[in-house]
Formats: structure tokens, C-alpha cells, sequence
């Protein structure tokens, strides 16, 4: 953040937070078989030498999931807006969601 009154808490629904525990754990796995290869970036999402993701091979991979799945063809950033819609849906407060979306622009690179 480039402020100390940009930074937001946001809540994390259980079920994130339990998937990113059992990724640190892999990714813990994945950093001791690098061994002194591993890159350490302090990245969440990294390749299994701790480097940062491609993001073509992030889109190619997201499209494969999609065709392996039967689902239309979307754009990765396509997902941001359905994860709105269903928090919404779920009764989740508006502001709560306006607070998110917030956050996602202020950390989009730009353009």
C-alpha cells in the first residue's frame, strides 16, 4: 500500500482460508526439493522454484480448466466480477463487496 490508510482488512471466507494453508504446505514441499534453487521472491503463487508465474501459462492453463470442464471460453480478469456477484447473492454486505472491488483497482498495475 503506499499509505497506512490504504490498507484494508477484508474478511476471508473459511474455505480460502483453509485452501491457502494446504498451498503454503505444498509450496513448502515444493521449496525444500528445490533446495538452494529456490528463489525466494515472497510471492503466494510461484513456479516450483519460487519464481513469479507467466502470466500467458496462468491464461493457457485458466482455458484449459474451462474446455476440460465444458464451460464458454472467459477472460481470467472475468472471474473478479463473478466472484462479486456471488458474494452478493451469498447476503454479503455491499459494502463489504464495494470494499473488495476497492482494493482489487488499487492494486491493478497501470495501464
Amino acid at each position: 500500500p503506499k499509505t497506512e490508510r490504504s490498507r484494508r482488512t477484508l474478511a476471508m471466507p473459511p474455505m480460502i482460508a483453509d485452501d491457502l494453508r494446504r498451498h503454503h504446505e505444498r509450496q513448502q514441499r515444493e521449496r525444500a526439493v528445490a533446495g538452494r534453487h529456490w528463489v525466494e521472491a515472497g510471492l503466494v503463487f510461484t513456479t516450483p522454484i519460487g519464481t513469479p508465474l507467466d502470466g500467458t501459462a496462468v491464461t493457457k492453463g485458466f482455458h484449459a480448466l474451462l474446455d476440460r470442464a465444458g464451460l464458454p471460453q472467459r477472460r481470467f480478469h472475468d472471474l473478479r466480477h463473478s466472484c462479486a456477484t456471488l458474494l452478493l447473492v451469498q447476503g454479503v454486505s455491499p459494502r463489504v463487496v464495494m470494499a473488495q472491488r476497492m482494493q482489487d483497482l488499487l492494486q491493478e498495475p497501470e495501464r
